[in-house]
């Protein structure tokens, strides 16, 4: 169970915004990078941390093994395009069990709040992205929004058989990443396209692996755009 988060809540909260933070990182690395989300009117910011220490550092957090699906961490050496994908694909077992522990989260925070999943966006950076991609599309209540930073669209065969629900989605990457790679953006799109989603995706040109204020800003008028 998720019992460590860090919260924001400004006003009355009338949405909820969960954030869920990458491997081998933590709640703070995100609260310290996402200071524009924190201001947000009449609106709730949770940051929780997720429950498992990371298989490399102990003192920082995932959300599931990744090593448990790609032991020699193929994905971040491969050159094969059809290799990245497959290696993201055999994680369905860890998305799956990480899918139940989130969503018991944010069904205790929703009725907390008294709001519904309506009133819920979901995001994530890295493996907090696949996680919220997956968990978007896997809940069977329609959420408000999901918001992808440097994620992919994993376990894509096992989403097509079974998703329940088709999120507004903004997908952001930058086109300098080469840990989840930037084809990563053109491949989930496509793939949440074809599901029936609705996508507006923002590509930072200069921007690694990491939460950049000007995609926090993106993240913001994406919220801003469903709150009227």
């Amino acid at each position: 169970m998720i019992k460590e988060e860090i919260a924001h809540i400004n006003g009355i909260p009338k949405k909820l915004t969960v954030f869920l933070h990458g491997y081998q990182d933590d709640a703070e690395h995100v609260e310290r990078r996402t200071e524009e989300l924190q201001g947000l009117e009449n609106v709730a910011l949770h940051i929780p941390q997720a429950p498992w220490a990371n298989e490399i550092d102990k003192t920082r957090r995932q959300w599931y093994s990744m090593h448990r699906f790609d032991p020699d961490d193929r994905r971040r050496i491969t050159t094969s395009w059809e290799e990245f994908v497959e290696l993201y694909n055999k994680m369905t077992v860890g998305l799956e069990e990480a899918k139940h522990y989130i969503l018991e989260y944010v069904d205790n925070l929703l009725l907390e709040y008294r709001l519904g999943y309506d009133d819920l966006f979901l995001c994530g950076f890295s493996q907090g992205a696949m996680c919220a991609i997956y968990s978007g599309l896997m809940c069977p209540h329609k959420m408000a929004g999901v918001i992808s930073f440097s994620g992919i669209l994993a376990a894509k065969g096992y989403v097509e058989k079974h998703y329940c629900s088709t999120p507004d989605f903004l997908l952001i990457h930058g086109k300098e990443d080469h840990t989840v790679r930037f084809d990563s953006l053109d491949f989930t799109e496509k793939s949440l396209n074809h599901l029936g989603c609705r996508v507006e995706k923002y590509i930072a040109k200069d921007l690694g692996h990491r939460i950049a204020p000007e995609a926090v800003a993106k993240a913001v008028e994406f919220i801003k755009a469903r709150i009227k």
